[in-house]
């Protein structure tokens, strides 16, 4: 190589950083503030996508101008242009890859779904997109995909017998994402007593983050073989109960009364409580030393109902003691038959 030639090489080089970094510079800011005014966010994401390549493709475009004012063996061209390819074909692939995968959590963002988000969607959006584009590089390249069809065909079913297990996890994974039953973010008690947030559903297992910060790991398969509880299905709202009792001498009247005005108060000042839901009491049975009152309300999260709870305990055990209504402790008589003594 001449240094005329390598003169020419570099300028082009150079000149397609500075093209790309300048187009970067001034189209970016249009771009962006176009697509901020339009109601569809995917066409941020599409921006932002492809304006990581902006001054990679420029700078590849003046590698290849510039190579051509080199006098080298057709070899040797033969093999720029095919690295060129490779690269232009795998940045388009990855961007397309990140904005379908992007575009699945825009989409259940703007429908108040979260299902989307988990990782097991973007994973296979990627792996199809991933394929496709290699797919398409080595056809590019003169190499008959064919036989590599071929073989995949041959070898998946080797493939599926040898990975049984993970197959059955990606599998239940994707069948839990469909039927839209448990979503990322809900909060899911199982029949094993353990609970937590749903932090992600990936191809083989799903994370439950517990309230003391711990995960929670269960393969999908099992996941979608046990009973549990969707506290955030159909709707996040969370009706619970606090249990009193009350002396057989109070007033049955003023007790259902005085613990609906505490319910009332404690919706009243709290946020999280439901304000449309109409708090209630119910009598449940005469008990052991007590007559005993279940006492309704609800909360717009199942978290949010603890401080509720905390907060009602103790407003009605004072409103209780001001009005004179016992609350008494259990009571149990024993009688101890002696037996006569000769």
């Amino acid at each position: 190589m001449s240094f005329d030639e390598l003169l020419y090489f570099s300028l082009f080089f150079v000149g397609g950083l500075i093209v790309g970094y300048f187009i970067k510079k001034l189209i970016s800011p249009i771009f962006k503030k176009i697509t901020s005014k339009t109601k569809w966010a995917s066409d941020d994401l599409i921006w932002e996508s492809v304006n990581k390549w902006l001054v990679p493709w420029f700078a590849a475009l003046g590698i290849y101008l510039g190579w051509r004012h080199v006098q080298l063996a057709m070899k040797y061209h033969r093999w720029l242009e095919n690295g060129l390819l490779i690269f232009y074909v795998f940045s388009v692939t990855w961007i397309v890859a990140t904005v379908l995968a992007g575009m699945t959590k825009i989409r259940s963002t703007n429908n108040g779904n979260v299902v989307a988000s988990s990782s097991i969607i973007g994973n296979i959006i990627k792996v199809i997109v991933y394929c496709v584009g290699f797919l398409v590089i080595l056809q590019s390249l003169g190499i008959s995909i064919t036989p590599i069809l071929t073989a995949l065909g041959v070898g998946g079913l080797a493939v599926a017998l040898a990975l049984q297990d993970t197959l059955s996890n990606l599998f239940a994974g994707i069948q839990i994402i469909a039927t839209r039953k448990i979503n990322t973010g809900d909060f899911i008690r199982l029949d094993s007593g353990q609970d937590g947030f749903v932090e992600d559903i990936s191809w083989r297992y799903t994370t439950l983050r517990t309230g003391a910060n711990n995960l929670i790991i269960i393969p999908n398969a099992k996941l979608a073989g046990v009973i549990l509880s969707n506290f955030y299905y159909p709707n996040q709202e969370v009706q619970f109960d606090i249990t009193v009792g009350v002396d057989y001498s109070s007033d049955l009247e003023k007790v259902e009364r005085v613990t609906l005005e505490v319910l009332k108060e404690i919706q009243k000042e709290f946020p999280d409580c439901v304000p449309h839901f109409e708090p209630f009491i119910r009598f449940q049975q005469f008990g052991e030393s007590s007559v005993d009152l279940k006492a309704y309300l609800m909360t717009k999260t199942f978290g949010s109902q603890f401080l509720v709870k905390h907060e009602l305990i103790k407003r009605i055990f004072k409103r209780y003691g001001e009005e004179g209504i016992n609350i008494p402790f259990p009571v149990r008589n024993v009688i101890i038959n002696k037996a006569d003594k000769e």
